[in-house]
């Protein structure tokens, strides 16, 4: 946990010298990506929103992904990351949206069985950046920290662009 904690503390960093802030959608992370943020002492200047999202529903009704994108990609999408992430940061009025969405394992979601397979996605007003990761890993929680730990990382990258 400790390489995510300092990757934790050196996004909680950047967003503070910059002045901006950030909302997490997360699925498969379950939060982890907002607890992580939130235990760096100084978060609560940069930390706006966490909603765990699991279901399409809450991912439609909270987040307003579209119910097309759900229907026709899945939840475990690029599509739907993409616009997890600019609908959290929109509806907190953050500079920076992240979400994760993915198939933690052991199994699959009965849709996809694919364990270890997840979407990261962090948006700003000026652009969304999506990768996709593949552990092949049914390791729960491997999964979900290594999920957490790129999608900060990948906040950290957006920041510094």
């Amino acid at each position: 946990m400790t390489r995510m904690n300092d990757i934790a503390k050196k996004a909680v960093e950047l967003l503070s010298e910059k002045g901006g802030t950030v909302a997490c959608a997360e699925s498969c992370t379950g939060g982890l990506v907002a607890k992580l943020i939130t235990d760096v002492p100084g978060s609560s200047e940069v930390f706006h929103l966490g909603a765990v999202t699991y279901s399409n529903d809450i991912k439609n009704k909270i987040l307003g992904v579209e119910e097309k994108t759900l229907e026709a990609f899945g939840a475990v999408s690029e599509q739907t990351a993409v616009e997890m992430a600019q609908n959290v940061r929109k509806l907190a009025g953050a500079d920076y949206g992240i979400s994760t969405t993915g198939i933690s394992g052991p199994g699959g979601d009965g849709v996809c069985d694919e364990a270890g397979l997840s979407y990261i996605a962090v948006s700003a007003a000026d652009k969304t950046v999506c990768k996709k990761l593949e552990t092949h890993c049914g390791n729960r929680d491997f999964n979900r920290e290594h999920t957490a730990q790129s999608a900060l990382s990948l906040l950290i990258e957006i920041i510094e662009d």
